[in-house]
């Protein structure tokens, strides 16, 4: 079955009070773009390290599991394995003009197991104690600028990313987003990584 929810507009959530929390360290990356860290590569700045004196006002909201409106599912950008039998399918890779890239795909179980979704967090340890069952641990590689780029998050470390992704039961499938900082736009594609799923090349739309 598909649990597809509802979404909230995400870019009324980018007010620019908190432009300065959303600027995640863009950090040099390997000419090949596999998504993996290499020297001179940093995390992304954890919570503990955007100011302090953010107002509630200027968090941005907690995302429910959800995918964007108007998104067509059937529409196949790109077809990415996963580990146990799961694939995910891109339906969507928009540039807004807000500044920021939205991936949006929907996953699916097709292996005879249970799946459980914690590891789609990665393993940085803010994201993952702030966004449980996410798919936090997204990244978009510009191999053209050389830039590796992290899911948006909050001063609390809570992402603009699908969360409380329940266990996948065989069969079943769930929608997801991802937002980003976008790249120049000059770069129309991206490598597109997620943990345990294989590296995916992406084009860019809008």
């Amino acid at each position: 079955m598909t649990m597809r929810s509802s979404t909230r507009n995400r870019r009324a959530l980018a007010v620019a009070s908190v432009s300065a929390a959303f600027i995640l360290a863009l950090t040099s990356c390997g000419s090949d773009g596999d998504g993996k860290g290499k020297e001179g590569d940093s995390a992304p700045p954890s919570a503990s390290a955007t100011p302090s004196e953010s107002s509630g006002s200027d968090t941005v909201k907690q995302q429910d599991t959800a995918a964007g409106e108007n998104v067509d599912p059937n529409v196949k950008l790109a077809e990415i394995r996963g580990q146990n039998g799961v694939v995910m399918v891109v339906n969507q890779v928009l540039r807004d003009s807000g500044g920021f890239v939205t991936v949006q795909a929907e996953v699916k179980n097709d292996g005879d197991k249970p799946v459980n979704p914690a590891q789609w967090a990665g393993s940085e340890s803010v994201i993952v104690r702030q966004n449980l069952s996410s798919v936090g641990g997204a990244t978009l590689v510009d191999k053209l600028g050389k830039k590796r780029y992290y899911v948006l998050r909050d001063t609390d470390g809570r992402c603009l990313c699908t969360t409380k992704i329940a266990p996948l039961q065989p069969g079943d499938s769930t929608a997801v987003f991802m937002q980003f900082p976008a790249p120049p736009s000059t770069t129309t594609e991206v490598d597109f990584s997620l943990p345990t799923f294989a590296t995916a090349s992406l084009k860019i739309s809008g």
